[in-house]
């Protein structure tokens, strides 16, 4: 159910709501501001909670307060915006925090106070999509008693300034792209039974559908014909054929800017013949983060309509061990020429990927970006909370770098080390597909700069961030979209360079 929005302009106090989000400075007090505001209101217990908590609005305090109907609301959660200047991804993050409390109250409806220090179109749509992505659950193969007894149905964002159309415009756009990143988490937590690569590729053709973008899906035979080898070996196991899907936005007035961008979409990944050990395997459903981040981003594309051509590539395909799969030494032929001798089965992803950067690279872009849940040890050099990300110009990582600042999303730029480029030389053919344990995720990258040509190009690994085993920031529990944000806003920086 999509949670209702509005924007009003009145005293924060004053708003009818269960639950009332206000973000405090640091150095705050009851004798000023909005402290003082609650103590008037609810008299003494602020102060008294105040100090119990040593509250001073330091970043990522909280205090809950139940005003006992003395105002309108029931509950007023103060959240701590420490010192610093805001920007935008804080709106949005204290907003998704606030969702998020909301519905562990089990509230139904929500108010937000848009900071002091905040103004403009920027801040109410990161506010929007801050009441979106914090009030995100997934519950489709929930029934019964499991199912939540109550929604948050309604949301108000509190302006301190009078509203504007352009901020009703922003508020809803806003909505648009929460709701877009949240495509990215439903198809992240679908379970794999329901969502194989037929199913994935039908989820990108609805989204296309309801958002007037061309669509085309190709099948195995198509991919067969076309000579995308390495990408139909990885399927050969899976009773499920293969599917590449290809999706494109063009903008009302004709551009000469085009970027493409590539997900990984494995379905579920056993590891294939190199069978990966038991215990964590379910988490194999979420190998498609990088195809859900598309799909995701393509939606929000459609509602921001930047003035850029944008294309969604994505490799859909399932990784399984029967007797038909593929298996360590074999080698095949990819789609520019290239061939490769396969190592290790558990390294499908950028077999895949390969054929889908050399077709997108048939495209003739000004940038190339692929996204995917790609290596471990990319989630060993940064934790669960990062993404890697590579790339062939220095000045297209330091635009890379801004974006994701901007959008508040956790990346970190790694090298391409070129003495590493050794272990992925073959005896047998033109390359392996993996080389030793040490520095696995730059030499996956390594692999993948082998089929995109002298076209611009980013990598990013999203194995760490695409899921999470808890909630934190704006992420939920499970599929994350995590990255969605970055690209669109580098989106916004291409289309106004």
């Amino acid at each position: 159910m999509s949670i209702k929005l509005s924007i009003v302009s009145t005293d924060p106090l004053s708003v009818d709501a269960d639950v009332a989000v206000i973000g405090v400075p640091e150095g705050a007090s009851t004798k000023e501001g909005i402290l003082a505001d609650l103590e008037r209101a609810l008299g003494p217990v602020v102060a008294k909670a105040v100090k119990r908590e040593d509250f001073t609005g330091k970043k990522d305090q909280t205090l809950d307060l139940h005003t006992n109907d003395a105002i309108k609301a029931s509950r007023v959660l103060l959240i701590g915006l420490g010192k610093a200047t805001l920007a935008d991804a804080d709106v949005r993050l204290l907003a998704s925090k606030g969702a998020r409390f909301a519905l562990g109250a089990k509230a139904e409806s929500l108010a937000i106070v848009l900071p002091e220090g905040t103004s403009g179109s920027g801040a109410v749509r990161a506010a929007a999509e801050g009441v979106v992505l914090g009030s995100y659950r997934f519950n489709a193969f929930q029934t019964g008693d499991r199912l939540p007894k109550v929604q948050l149905s309604r949301a108000t964002l509190v302006a301190r300034s009078k509203v504007a159309k352009a901020d009703r415009d922003a508020m809803a756009l806003g909505q648009k792209i929460g709701e877009s990143v949240c495509i990215a988490r439903d198809l992240i937590n679908t379970p794999p039974n329901e969502l194989y690569p037929e199913m994935l590729a039908r989820a990108a053709q609805d989204v296309a559908k309801a958002n007037n973008l061309k669509v085309t899906v190709f099948d195995k035979a198509a991919l067969t014909k076309r000579g995308m080898h390495l990408f139909v070996a990885v399927a050969q196991g899976s009773a499920r054929d293969p599917r590449m899907v290809h999706m494109t936005y063009t903008p009302a007035k004709p551009t000469k800017k085009k970027i493409v961008f590539v997900g990984k979409g494995l379905t579920f990944d056993s590891g294939g013949l190199c069978i990966k050990p038991a215990p964590g395997m379910e988490e194999m459903k979420g190998d498609m983060g990088g195809a859900a981040n598309v799909i995701a981003l393509m939606a929000a594309v459609a509602a921001v309509k930047p003035s850029v051509e944008v294309h969604g590539i994505i490799g859909c395909a399932e990784n399984m061990p029967d007797g038909a799969a593929y298996r360590p030494g074999d080698i095949f032929k990819s789609l520019d020429g290239k061939t490769v001798e396969i190592i290790n089965t558990d390294a499908e992803g950028r077999l895949v990927l390969a054929d889908c950067l050399a077709y997108a690279r048939s495209l003739k872009p000004d940038l190339i970006l692929d996204n995917a849940t790609l290596t471990g040890a990319c989630v060993v050099a940064l934790g669960t909370t990062v993404s890697g990300y590579y790339s062939n110009r220095d000045e297209l990582a330091d635009a890379f770098r801004r974006a994701a600042k901007t959008a508040g999303e956790a990346t970190w730029h790694m090298p391409l080390v070129e003495e590493l480029r050794e272990g992925l030389k073959s005896d047998w053919a033109d390359l392996k597909h993996t080389a030793d344990r040490w520095g696995g995720s730059i030499t996956a990258a390594l692999f993948l700069r082998e089929f995109v040509g002298d076209v611009p190009w980013i990598h990013v690994d999203i194995a760490g961030p695409s899921m999470a085993n808890k909630a934190y920031g704006i992420y939920p529990k499970g599929g994350t979209g995590h990255g969605v944000l970055t690209f669109l806003q580098l989106i916004d920086q291409l289309a106004s360079s």
